[in-house]
């Protein structure tokens, strides 16, 4: 269970990390799916990855089509009219323990921001889509006890 956490910077041409552990959060509490976008809208914010209303762009997107993808994860990102409020890629995660009302009687226990710039958008949401299918991993995941932890098993080892 892996994908590849670095783009390519090609203005100073080196590997960047998309995923840190500060970009991560354990045991966080939403009150539904919306308040649960704030929250890695806001990791995302507070790492520099994008402005502000890039979080809008998100709750706009949940509105117009689920982003919920099955084994207790969702994967809230823009729409694309929203693409130039994303300064650089990047992912945030929030484990939810108790879990959060996605609609239609889906759960996220793992919601996944993402903010991919340029080309990286589709590349992301494949990887993760790939990770999250494995329902057992997810289940890991969701009861992991550290952002180390679920750093490591989304990180699998890849570097540039």
């Amino acid at each position: 269970m892996a994908f590849n956490l670095f783009r390519k910077d090609k203005k100073q041409n080196k590997a960047v990390e998309v995923l840190t552990e500060n970009s991560i959060i354990l045991g966080a509490e939403a009150k539904d799916k919306y308040e649960a976008i704030e929250i890695v809208g806001n990791i995302l914010l507070r790492e520099g990855k994008v402005e502000a209303s890039y979080i809008d762009a998100m709750k706009a997107r949940e509105d117009m089509l689920t982003t919920y993808i099955g084994n207790g994860v969702a994967i809230p990102h823009g729409v694309g009219e929203a693409k130039d409020k994303i300064i650089e890629s990047g992912i945030s995660v929030a484990q939810f323990s108790k879990g959060v009302d996605f609609g239609q009687g889906s759960t996220a226990y793992i919601v996944i921001g993402i903010a991919g710039k340029d080309n990286d958008h589709l590349n992301i949401l494949a990887n993760i889509a790939a990770v999250c299918e494995d329902k057992n991993e997810v289940e890991k995941l969701i009861k992991a006890k550290s952002r180390r932890e679920i750093y490591q098993m989304l990180h699998g080892g890849d570097q540039q």
